[in-house]
């Protein structure tokens, strides 16, 4: 079953993992191995959850993969659908 307007998934990674750990984009960057620009751009909405970058994400944050693959399907269908 699809979720009603499911945000993206940058705004549940800004929400749920940046913000209560105080976390720049900076840092977080740096702490996943990824750019600046690359991050703000999933944080931002303008680019979604790669599996390579769900992998980084399920071992900085203790989460799986999966779950943040499924948040980015699960955005794209309501995108798609709309």
């Amino acid at each position: 079953m699809r979720m009603h307007n499911p945000p993206h998934p940058g705004e549940v990674l800004r929400e749920l993992c940046l913000e209560p750990l105080g976390l720049t984009v900076t840092r977080a960057a740096a702490a996943l191995d990824v750019s600046r620009k690359t991050l703000s751009a999933i944080l931002n909405g303008r680019a979604g959850i790669s599996p390579e970058m769900a992998i980084r994400l399920s071992v900085a944050f203790d989460t799986s993969p999966e779950s943040w693959l499924s948040q980015q399907l699960q955005y794209d269908l309501w995108q798609a659908d709309r």
